[in-house]
């Protein structure tokens, strides 16, 4: 496995960027995840347009750039916190300079929409954390477990280390590889692209929120006849929530997806809690981990990394 550098761990007093690179939220999420952050110690600065409205999005694409860029390269910020998915990231891809970002890493988190620049900073060699985001910040407790293991993940407290009850469809076995994914959509909208993942050594993660069965099928098959599930070490199936029954498999969503994998060999979890739910386990792509299922759970653990930043 390759390693991703990874960021350094966030100290009391860092700085911390909250922006909203994709649609646009409602103040009060803002609020509240700027009132959670400062309660881990950090310094919060809000992006200039993090609470702007330009038709669905937080601004138009020129300010939700100017935002995204300015935090990326800020030297002092240890943290860029995206507020919301939604839709607009792909707009920003092709536009961002990380010049300085490579000179000065930092953590960047999220998830949805979000998965655009997972894809883009595992492509120039970065961990970075798919994790709740500022709505989930402000409605949950300060001892929600996802809250706390993202704390804990960003200021290097502990690693990732999951487990999760098993699923009928799961395929027992062990593997190591890079932690990669995110929701499947916009995966798929980056195929064949420069930002599309390597497959080989990859541990897969995927979820999706509002989509029908039968295009989330569709997906798959694309990774299907495109040769990446096949050259894969692992596969984690997330939460797909809020499904759009408008056309029928014929099966139930798990077991058609369990048929589409079957000729692989690798371990495969279905339902680990990640995805647009409460229990949204924060991940960290580009990280080595270790996938072991069994006839009683699915394990999920980070290995530790050897590249890491350190703040200067």
């Amino acid at each position: 496995m390759k390693n991703m550098l990874f960021p350094s761990t966030l100290q009391a007093g860092d700085k911390a960027i909250l922006l909203s690179p994709s649609s646009k939220i409602d103040r009060c999420f803002l609020a509240g995840a700027k009132k959670r952050l400062e309660s881990w110690g950090l310094r919060v600065k809000l992006g200039k347009h993090a609470s702007g409205s330009s038709s669905t999005y937080s601004g138009t694409l020129r300010q939700r750039l100017d935002d995204l860029q300015e935090a990326l390269d800020d030297d002092e910020a240890r943290l860029i916190f995206c507020s919301r998915g939604g839709y607009g990231a792909i707009h920003l891809i092709d536009k961002l300079n990380l010049t300085r970002f490579r000179r000065q890493p930092k953590w960047l988190a999220g998830y949805s929409d979000i998965t655009v620049l997972h894809n883009l900073l595992q492509h120039e060699g970065f961990a970075s954390l798919h994790a709740p985001m500022a709505r989930h910040l402000t409605v949950e407790d300060e001892h929600d477990f996802c809250t706390q293991a993202m704390h804990d993940l960003l200021f290097g407290l502990h690693g990732m280390d999951y487990f999760c009850p098993s699923h009928p469809l799961n395929r027992k076995g062990e593997a190591t590889g890079t932690l990669r994914g995110g929701n499947l959509s916009v995966f798929y909208g980056l195929r064949g692209t420069p930002w599309d993942i390597p497959a080989p050594g990859t541990i897969l993660f995927l979820e999706d929120v509002n989509e029908p069965p039968h295009a989330i099928e569709r997906m798959m098959y694309n990774l299907r006849l495109g040769g990446v599930l096949e050259q894969l070490s692992g596969l984690v199936i997330g939460q797909f929530t809020q499904l759009q029954e408008n056309r029928t498999l014929g099966k139930e969503l798990h077991e058609a997806l369990a048929e589409l994998v079957a000729d692989y060999d690798y371990p495969v979890c279905f339902g680990f809690p990640v995805g647009h739910t409460t229990q949204n386990y924060p991940l960290v792509c580009g990280a080595p981990v270790r996938l072991k299922i069994t006839d009683l759970e699915c394990e999920l653990i980070q290995i530790p990394s050897t590249e890491t930043q350190t703040n200067p």
